[in-house]
């Protein structure tokens, strides 16, 4: 073979490998299979889905972390140029702008099927995968378990004045807000407001609730079950003084608030995107929630919650449409009340 045949055949050979260079490293773990998940559910417990998630399917998973309604905004500002591949809430009302401006694309439906209709739109847009129960924690150095109301509407009135205290910035309150208007309408709303606004103690976050009502300054709190479960499981210091008082009977104050997922119908990474969400609904993905720190119930009836907490069944919770909750009108009444 000549020199110059020689030479052809390695500029040959030279030109094959630079061009399968960027071939290689399309397909291989420099994180080009990655979806971005707008998350405002807690960091700590889907980290944990995410970590599972990737190890099961090498797609890797970045969270950018945020509140419900901070989020939801973002997405309906970014619109179709969004990054973000799946949205993550605490709370439905989020999802619920969300998919009132088209932003989400339709779930698989093997998806949907795992989660009871109760929990999920009928668009079939997006689905709820976990859930947290409202409830009232009272001081039982301070209240008879007798006198404690038979509704949380009853907690505007006057016999209840200086005895209540929430979180009204936060997006838990203004979903329980959100179940009010829903199944009492605004009118109904607007004076229950009024009535906690001269009644109660307005505190920053839900945990300042908890150890507020535990330490005896004030007799009651609105929060969800979680809080106090929680505490109870770590060292009982900020819960021990307490205990939780169930609505039931199908009450605004039996509010089962969805924490929901979609897809972005402008996601570049679909086919991905809709494997997270089914993994976070499936029973591998439901066990992940049951075992974390979170306590919060599970949606997927094949994986109950357990740990010593009541059974979603026994909540006797309201049916409330979970696309149906208006996060917008519901600032607008807590600004008109003063708490924002």
């Amino acid at each position: 073979m000549s020199a110059r045949s020689r030479l052809a055949r390695a500029l040959v050979a030279l030109t094959a490998a630079a061009l399968a260079v960027p071939a290689l490293a399309a397909c291989g773990g420099d994180g080009s299979e990655k979806i971005v998940v707008y998350n405002a559910q807690h960091e700590e417990l889907i980290s944990a889905v995410a970590k599972k998630f990737t190890a099961k399917t090498g797609i890797k998973v970045e969270l950018r972390n945020g509140s419900d309604l901070e989020l939801a905004n973002q997405l309906v500002a970014e619109g179709d140029r969004s990054p973000a591949d799946v949205f993550l809430t605490e709370n439905s009302p989020a999802m619920a702008l969300v998919e009132s401006k088209g932003l989400f694309a339709d779930l698989d439906q093997a998806t949907l099927d795992r989660i009871p209709a109760q929990f999920r739109p009928t668009s079939g847009k997006w689905t709820g995968f976990a859930a947290r129960e409202t409830v009232l924690v009272y001081n039982k150095d301070k209240v008879d378990e007798a006198d404690l109301p038979t509704s949380l509407m009853d907690l505007s009135g006057p016999e209840w004045k200086g005895k209540v205290s929430f979180s009204p910035t936060g997006a838990d309150f203004q979903a329980i807000v959100a179940a009010v208007l829903y199944l009492k309408g605004e009118d109904a709303t607007k004076k229950w407001l009024d009535g906690l606004k001269t009644n109660g103690t307005v505190y920053d976050g839900n945990n300042v609730v908890l150890k507020s009502v535990n330490a005896g300054d004030k007799e009651t709190g609105i929060i969800y079950h979680y809080y106090w479960y929680r505490d109870q499981e770590e060292s009982g210091d900020n819960s021990d003084g307490s205990a939780l008082h169930y609505f039931g009977n199908q009450d605004p104050g039996a509010f089962l608030s969805t924490s929901g997922a979609g897809v972005l119908a402008g996601s570049d990474h679909g086919a991905d995107a809709q494997k997270f969400v089914d993994y976070l609904t499936s029973a591998e993905g439901q066990q992940v929630i049951a075992d974390s720190y979170a306590l919060e119930y599970t949606l997927n009836p094949e994986v109950p919650l357990g740990r010593g907490i009541p059974p979603l069944a026994s909540l006797g919770a309201p049916v409330v449409g979970v696309s149906d909750l208006d996060s917008q009108k519901v600032i607008e009444l807590l600004t008109d009340a003063g708490f924002l």
